[in-house]
């Protein structure tokens, strides 16, 4: 019995020794001594043996047990340290190397414009005001002068939701808005930047765009007050060297109506493929409120008067960064985004 556990310890040693992965060991281990392995049958020769030889085999058993199993033990650990070490080894880093530049993110020229836009006008005292984007027929036509099936509509063909609620086709609605909500307090200066909606798509066109409009209201207030607000943005939004003129033009919520334009920012007035040889660029319409658009906001067109304008703002966007064509502002290609 002695030597037959003699041998199962010196061939579970070699055995140990030789193992290199933990699932191999775990086999040796139950291979010996598990419930059934090898170690266990061994004991069950006991019964067999008389007293003395009977105490000493059961000594000798108990001894080879403790040792082969410090040895797996000691087996194990050798092996997960091993094992430790070499991941340690394999997944290193140089911290000593310079760390991957993060990337940022930048304002849409479009937003980069529009606060342009807003902080020259704010400059002058103008106040940031909002409305709906989702809009009645009555703010959006009728309260701006514009009666059902009255022509200037066409211009504006929009989306409607119902027949009397529509996506706006202008900011304009939100004068007669502010005008209700302070009426009949002045002055009012306001600008109105955000989003309008009609059902156009080119190159110069889109059917969701952006726009700013601009009020003022207040006693006295002539035409002369609405050319000196808007050449002082022309200056400050393009630069002092460019030109100003004024067309006369129609719109129903103002009269008189003028279309701004100032000359070209890429031949400098000298006439190119841009500003069709002219040397002018047209970027906004404006004029005087109409009286039937102050009398629908609460105010008497007998004691006071005021100037409208209002502009594209990717308008302002292509003009000021040489942009060809309106869509590239929404195809969301990183490669012309990258460039502001």
């Amino acid at each position: 019995m002695i030597d037959r556990l003699l041998q199962l310890r010196q061939a579970t040693e070699e055995a140990v020794r030789k193992v290199n992965d933990i699932e191999a060991l775990n086999e040796i281990k139950v291979k010996v001594l598990g419930r059934k392995g090898e170690l266990t049958n061994l004991l069950r020769g006991l019964k067999d043996l008389s007293g003395e030889s009977k105490v000493e085999a059961g000594k000798t058993a108990n001894d080879i047990k403790n040792i082969l199993e410090n040895m797996i033990e000691e087996k194990a650990s050798d092996i997960k340290t091993r094992e430790m070490e070499r991941k340690l080894l394999e997944e290193r880093i140089d911290v000593s190397l310079p760390g991957l530049p993060l990337q940022t993110g930048g304002l849409h020229p479009i937003s980069r414009v529009t606060r342009e836009i807003q902080n020259i006008f704010i400059g002058m005292g103008f106040a940031v005001a909002e409305g709906p984007e989702i809009e009645s027929d009555y703010y959006n036509f009728a309260a701006l002068n514009v009666p059902k099936d009255h022509p200037a509509r066409d211009m504006q063909d929009t989306f409607y939701i119902s027949e009397d609620i529509l996506l706006r086709t202008h900011t304009s609605p939100v004068q007669v808005r502010t005008m209700e909500k302070v009426a009949p307090q002045i002055p009012v200066k306001i600008i109105v930047p955000g989003k309008v909606y009609r059902k156009d798509d080119d190159a110069t066109h889109s059917p969701m765009f952006n726009q700013v409009e601009g009020l003022v209201i207040d006693e006295h207030i002539t035409f002369g007050d609405l050319k000196g607000t808007l050449m002082m943005f022309a200056h400050q939004i393009f630069g002092e060297d460019v030109k100003v003129r004024y067309r006369p033009s129609f719109f129903p919520f103002t009269e008189p109506s003028a279309e701004m334009d100032i000359s070209c920012v890429i031949c400098k007035g000298d006439g190119c493929r841009v500003c069709s040889h002219t040397g002018w660029l047209e970027i906004l319409g404006a004029g005087m409120v109409h009286p039937q658009v102050l009398i629908n906001g609460g105010y008497d067109p007998e004691k006071v008067s005021g100037f409208a304008f209002g502009m594209g703002i990717e308008r302002i966007a292509m003009l000021k960064y040489g942009i060809n064509d309106l869509r590239l502002f929404f195809d969301n290609d990183k490669r012309f985004l990258t460039q502001f």
